[in-house]
């Protein structure tokens, strides 16, 4: 006896391997797609998370000089004699960054101050952007750092 099988049941049995097909094409594509995102941004350098910041620029810098004057010193800055007693500036991987410095007007008390900023590698040259003020620029080189704020030349070592 012959058994007719109906149309639906013919093209399902059709189709069933082309949609198995499609859906491992599309699942080995998104394979590909997340190792090719994974190894984006890479270089002879580990780099941190999604940022592009250096591991190696990473850490904490003790400021050594203002103005080639080692620090503690007395500074000028917008006609006021500063005292600048100490400094650290933190660079994160996560593309942040926190100055931490203490500074005094001659004859008055000490005043600790914390500024944070996103920040950008370029090669040696790292770019802050201050959370509410401006943008500084600054350079990289071994373990030192520079950075030009409002004409005054800070030197930190790691």
């Amino acid at each position: 006896m012959k058994t007719n099988r109906s149309s639906q049941t013919l093209k399902l049995n059709l189709l069933t391997p082309r949609f198995i097909a499609l859906g491992l094409l599309a699942g080995v594509l998104v394979l590909m797609l997340l190792g090719l995102t994974g190894c984006q941004g890479r270089s002879d350098l580990t780099r941190g998370e999604n940022t592009g910041v250096p591991v190696n620029f990473a850490g904490d810098y003790q400021l050594v000089s203002v103005n080639g004057k080692l620090v503690p010193c007395i500074v000028s800055h917008e006609d006021h004699e500063v005292m600048v007693k100490s400094g650290l500036f933190t660079i994160s991987t996560n593309a942040t960054c926190r100055s931490q410095s203490v500074f005094c007007i001659v004859g008055y008390r000490d005043v600790h101050r914390v500024v944070d900023a996103t920040c950008t590698v370029s090669g040696t040259n790292l770019t802050m952007r201050w959370k509410g003020a401006g943008v500084t620029k600054g350079t990289i080189e071994g373990g030192t750092f520079t950075m030009n704020n409002e004409g005054m030349i800070f030197v930190y070592r790691k």
